[in-house]
């Protein structure tokens, strides 16, 4: 078999596996279900907590290690950015596990979902420590 002969099988084989692929239909990932992958895949970060809640800016609960992880997705043409909120466990380096849970969502949506995770902009909404400590009444 010649180069040339070998050229135009795998051209046809090319043709064939478009054709193919241009028959099955088409696959929609919503925001949402990026969203919940990106949830999962903070929390699966040492040191990542969920998020503080807010209102007009304010934090108006204590430290909330056992909520979730909030995010927002955006998908479009295949790739997704996001947007996400979390806690961080106190005396953790904040800056190296905002890096390390970024660098995981990123990689897990992509794995998951098959999108280009094109950013991950993370808020940090406050510190948590291990022991979460009790108010009592004196």
């Amino acid at each position: 078999m010649t180069a040339s002969d070998t050229a135009r099988l795998t051209d046809s084989v090319d043709r064939d596996v478009a054709e193919e692929l241009g028959t099955r239909g088409r696959t929609t990932i919503a925001d949402r279900v990026v969203e919940r992958i990106a949830v999962h895949a903070a929390r699966e970060v040492e040191g990542v907590g969920g998020s503080a809640r807010r209102l007009l800016g304010v934090r108006v609960s204590g430290e909330a290690p056992q909520r979730s992880v909030q995010a927002d997705a955006r998908v479009r043409a295949g790739t997704a950015s996001l947007r996400m909120q979390l806690s961080v466990r106190y005396p953790t380096p904040v800056a190296r596990t905002v890096e390390q849970a970024r660098d995981h969502v990123m990689r897990r949506v992509t794995e998951l979902t098959g999108l280009a995770v094109s950013r991950v902009d993370v808020t940090v909404t406050a510190l948590h420590s291990d022991t979460e400590r009790r108010r009592t009444v004196q």
